[in-house]
């Protein structure tokens, strides 16, 4: 395999202007880089990687830290991510936290320790991982949830107007007695979809917590049916959508005439179903692409005032809460 130094022979310069060349110096004559570019191809020399992260004290590796990795909602997302960090020359390594705190705080400690580039989290809720990178020099981009107790760049949706628009539309359309299954306390989704959902909702608030997984979904639907029995739900995720949907199945309840259904993040299988699901959809693939590009422009000016990015979230009105 050619060196640096078999480089240098053939371009008949120094190492050292090799050197420069490969870390984009820009002092350099540009015929002599010139030089330099060809004999790299004629070569077919590679850089080092590990050696060149060595003296930049950063490697070229973004942390992508999420929450549950069997939830469709994070596909897309990092997918979108993922395209944005290729084009930008970085290489994504992905950390599924299962909702752990304590899961969440290794990666990040092994992130951190690792010199990663710059790391994206959607946070289980944290406090210690978000003191951690809050307290490093590492660029962070809280994505989908903000972080605990820190100002960074962050990308969401628009969680509390997604959640009065699905409530409203249950209203609108005749349901009564309209309950609301969200996440666990402190999660930044999960406090926003019930504050969208409190404000809508002109009746006293039925809320279950649950965890954000299909079958905490499923015991907190059968919680409402055990205890208040609504005549419709809003539930603030997919995961805990299906979980509910299970439930009603089970216990032989109708959708929509006994029981309406509107879901937060669509499903693929969304207007499969019968009766189809009506859901509030994010856009996915843009959360992550969004969120890309804040760590790549954060990484080049690490100075800058952190920003927030809300995007739009759209109902998508189905059967299942068309009386």
């Amino acid at each position: 395999m050619p060196t640096i130094y078999d480089v240098a022979r053939h371009a008949e310069v120094s190492a050292a202007t090799v050197s420069r060349v490969l870390n984009g110096n820009q002092t350099v004559d540009p015929a002599m880089t010139a030089r330099v570019l060809k004999a790299v191809r004629e070569l077919g020399y590679r850089p080092n990687a590990v050696a060149r992260n060595l003296r930049r004290s950063r490697t070229t590796l973004w942390a992508v830290i999420i929450s549950d990795i069997g939830n469709p909602f994070f596909t897309a997302m990092v997918r979108g991510i993922e395209d944005v960090a290729q084009q930008a020359g970085y290489s994504v390594v992905l950390c599924n936290t299962d909702e752990d705190p304590e899961k969440e705080n290794t990666y990040v400690t092994a992130a951190l320790s690792q010199q990663m580039a710059g790391v994206i989290i959607s946070s289980s809720g944290s406090a210690k991982a978000a003191k951690h990178l809050m307290e490093s020099s590492t660029p962070v981009v809280a994505i989908d949830r903000e972080l605990a107790k820190g100002a960074v760049d962050t990308v969401m949706v628009d969680n509390e107007g997604g959640a009065y628009a699905a409530t409203r539309h249950l209203i609108d359309v005749g349901y009564r007695r309209v309950a609301c299954v969200t996440g666990p306390a402190g999660v930044s989704t999960a406090d926003r979809r019930l504050r969208g959902y409190t404000k809508a909702i002109e009746t006293a608030p039925i809320v279950r917590r649950a965890d954000f997984r299909e079958q905490g979904g499923f015991d907190a639907m059968a919680s409402l049916l055990d205890d208040e029995r609504p005549d419709a739900v809003f539930v603030a995720n997919n995961l805990m959508a299906i979980g509910a949907l299970r439930c009603l199945a089970a216990r032989d309840v109708g959708i929509p005439g006994e029981m309406g259904v509107v879901g937060f993040d669509d499903i693929p299988w969304a207007d499969l179903i019968r009766p189809s699901l009506t859901t509030v959809a994010q856009p996915t693939y843009e959360l992550g692409r969004v969120a890309a590009r804040l760590l790549a422009d954060r990484i080049e000016s690490p100075s800058g005032k952190p920003s927030t990015i809300i995007l739009p979230a759209e109902m998508h009105v189905r059967q299942s809460s068309s009386r």
